[in-house]
């Protein structure tokens, strides 16, 4: 992919952070770069398409981020990823891609809900295994609830503190399944 497919990319997946699916298009991506909104159908034909590569990339990047490290535990798995997920909103203030649009996938395009539904179903998958255990799979489902509402809460109350109260009881001897 060329500099400015990266580039555009980069702004939809920005944009889509902030105010989802409906929040970019063509036109505002190619006026921020200075290019004609032709140049942005070149590389991507469609929106769908570009919300769809867009996921994708991020699902990839993702899971780098939260990759097995050594012998860790369960806890220091979800530990990984209430990390990842907590620099983000701190970094910028934006909410996780695959939360934004899932939140979204009964009004959006079937590519799209194709990505964000194999996002989640990578996390669930990676975070089960490595927890382990009879109830690995429902404290899986468990731990991307709980990250991705304390994202929600997060951002309705301003505070990245509303994250951490949300987070707080994921790892560690008080966790429990229902």
């Amino acid at each position: 992919m060329n500099e400015t497919a990266e580039r555009l990319m980069d702004l939809a997946e920005a944009r889509i952070r902030e105010a989802g699916y409906r929040g970019f298009s063509f036109r505002d991506l190619a006026a921020e770069i200075g290019i004609k909104s032709a140049s942005v159908h070149h590389h991507f034909p469609t929106k769908a398409g570009m919300a769809a590569a867009v996921a994708r990339r991020y699902g990839d990047r993702f899971f780098e981020l939260v990759a097995r490290r050594g012998d860790e535990s369960g806890d220091e798995a979800v530990a990984i990823y209430r990390s990842a997920f907590r620099s983000a909103i701190e970094r910028d203030g934006r909410m996780c891609l695959g939360g934004m649009l899932g939140a979204q996938a009964g009004g959006l395009p079937p590519e799209i809900v194709q990505e964000i539904e194999m996002f989640f179903r990578r996390c669930i998958d990676d975070l089960s295994s490595r927890i382990g255990g009879a109830d690995a799979v429902a404290r899986a489902f468990h731990v991307m609830a709980a990250l991705e509402g304390g994202l929600i809460l997060a951002r309705a109350y301003g505070d990245i503190s509303a994250f951490d109260q949300a987070t707080a009881g994921l790892t560690g001897p008080t966790f429990a399944v229902a």
